[in-house]
């Protein structure tokens, strides 16, 4: 099982593949095993890497508090460990903003980004409330019948289901809390016409809710385009080979230069 050891936890990761590579990072409670389609048809062109945010699925437990800034700082350590100079990153969900997160930190470190139902910041009413709520779930020690609505609800077969909440069960519920939480509290949108990387935004037309965070990031960020999937919010399980599609060509694209 490959391990990269930081400072005070260590993270499981996976790499498939080879050429341009693709990091791809996941929100509170999923951990890698939600881009098994990726890893799986991705890898036929790019290095695909996966990882396990501290203290979910496989890594470690984290005594330092779960915060994007810490998240970010893992994926230059697990850059640093593969020898990669700059990659692409793919952020689904919250983990949308840890992709913002790593190219304002580093810059010089990602080739661009793809940010697939993200956000720069919580600001509607429902979804703070939602992500309050799976934070309140998780402190009580509901973590088993919050991770099988999570995986539910990302999963496509069933074989899909019992994969993602496997993996989401084995997570420390301290540090799945401290990431929901962090997911409140951040906020870059101010720092957003500072990015220069090229990114790519993709979004569900059915996830109407998220449909303002999209509008807010093409009109921020300065180098940009915004594709809709007819689709929900759950596009790596649900609408996976569109979404491929959507990558690879963006990909190739930034590379010919």
């Amino acid at each position: 099982m490959p391990i990269v050891n930081t400072v005070s936890s260590s993270l499981f990761y996976s790499v498939q593949g080879e050429g341009t590579p693709i990091l791809f990072i996941h929100p509170p409670l999923l951990t890698s095993a939600n881009f098994i389609y990726q890893m799986k048809e991705l890898s036929r062109y790019f290095k695909v890497i996966t990882f396990d945010i501290r203290g979910h699925g496989r890594s470690a437990y984290s005594k330092e508090p779960i915060t994007y800034q810490l998240i970010a700082n893992d994926i230059k350590h697990l850059l640093n460990h593969l020898g990669i100079d700059k990659t692409f990153l793919c952020g689904y969900s919250t983990g949308g903003s840890i992709v913002l997160e790593f190219l304002l930190a580093y810059p010089n470190r990602a080739l661009g980004g793809i940010i697939v139902s993200g956000m720069s910041e919580v600001r509607d009413g429902k979804n703070e409330a939602r992500i309050s709520i799976a934070r309140i779930l998780t402190k009580a020690g509901a973590m088993p019948l919050l991770g099988l609505s999570v995986a539910w609800s990302n999963s496509n077969t069933i074989e899909i289901f019992k994969n993602i909440y496997r993996e989401a069960l084995k997570s420390n519920s301290r540090n799945v809390e401290q990431y929901y939480h962090s997911c409140l509290k951040y906020n870059c949108t101010n720092k957003l016409k500072t990015i220069q990387s090229p990114v790519l935004l993709i979004y569900g037309e059915k996830d109407i809710k998220f449909h303002t965070y999209a509008k807010l990031l093409h009109e921020k960020l300065p180098n940009n385009e915004l594709t809709f999937l007819h689709e929900k919010h759950q596009i790596p399980t649900k609408s996976a080979d569109e979404l491929n599609q959507l990558i690879q060509g963006f990909i190739t694209e930034i590379m010919k230069g």
